[in-house]
C-alpha cells in the first residue's frame, strides 16, 4: 500500500519519531523525528533530514560530519505514526563516532538472555539475505549506494577494501574488544560478500566446500 506525507499522523508537535536502520545489516543506528518538511525533504533528496527538538530547527544528517545516510527505502507503520528508514550511511550514525547511537547496555535477566538467544536470526539466513541484497545493487546499480560505488570501482577496489577490513579485525582481536571485533567482522563479512558477487560466487558454494572440508577432518580422525 501506497502511504504519502499527507496520510502520517504527526503528533500535537507536528513530529513523527523515525528509526534509521542500515540496509544492508538491519542494524538500528539512531531514533530521531521528522516533521513534514524534512520528510518531503528526506523523500525528495534520497538524504535523510531530521527535525532538532533541542536547537529546534531542521538539520541535514552529515551537514558537518559528512557522514550522510543515502535513503533506501522508507515503511510507515500500520497506524501512520511511525516510521522506518532504511539507509546506506557513510559514516558513524552517533556523534560520539559509534556506528550506532544504540551502543550503551542494559542488563537482562539471564533466563531472558538464553530465551532472546534462541530467537536470533541464524546466521546463514542474515547472509543469504545480505548476499540478495548486494546482488541486486550490482544488477541495479541505483545512484549513490555505496555497494554500487564498489561494484562501479571494480575487482581491485572490492578486494582492497577486503584487506582493509581484515586489517581492522585483526587489530580488534589484538585490542581484545569484543564489541569492535563484532562490528569489524560483520563489516569484514559484508565486502566478502560483494568479492562473491562480483566473482559470480554463490554462498551455496562456499557452504558446500566447508562442508566437505568438515567431512575430511571427520575422516582423518577416523583414519587415526
Amino acid at each position: 500500500m501506497r502511504i504519502g506525507v499527507e496520510d502520517i499522523k504527526f503528533d500535537e508537535r507536528g513530529l513523527v519519531p523515525v528509526v534509521v536502520q542500515d540496509s544492508a545489516t538491519r542494524e538500528a543506528l539512531t531514533l530521531a523525528y521528522m516533521n513534514e518538511e524534512s520528510l518531503r525533504r528526506t523523500l525528495a533528496t534520497g538524504e535523510t533530514w531530521f527535525w532538532s527538538r533541542s536547537r529546534a530547527r531542521l538539520w541535514h544528517k552529515g551537514e558537518t560530519s559528512g557522514h550522510t545516510q543515502r535513503v533506501v527505502a522508507v515503511s510507515v507503520d500500520c497506524d501512520c505514526d511511525a516510521l522506518v528508514v532504511l539507509v546506506e550511511p557513510a559514516g558513524p550514525a552517533c556523534h560520539t563516532g559509534e556506528t550506532s547511537c544504540f551502543h550503551n547496555e542494559m542488563e537482562v535477566a539471564e533466563s531472558h538472555n538464553e530465551k532472546a538467544r534462541g530467537e536470533e536470526t541464524e546466521l546463514g539466513q542474515t547472509l543469504g539475505e545480505l548476499y540478495d541484497l548486494i546482488d541486486s545493487r550490482r544488477r541495479e546499480k541505483p545512484a549513490g549506494s555505496y555497494t554500487t560505488y564498489l561494484f562501479e570501482q571494480g575487482l581491485d577496489k572490492i578486494l582492497k577494501k577486503v584487506g582493509e577490513e581484515s586489517t581492522e579485525t585483526i587489530i580488534a582481536a589484538k585490542n581484545d574488544d569484543t564489541d569492535a571485533l563484532v562490528l569489524e567482522t560483520a563489516d569484514l563479512l559484508y565486502h566478502l560478500i560483494v568479492l562473491l558477487v562480483e566473482r559470480g560466487v554463490s554462498l551455496e558454494e562456499v557452504a558446500g566446500a566447508l562442508a566437505r572440508r568438515r567431512g575430511g577432518r571427520s575422516d582423518d580422525k577416523r583414519k587415526r
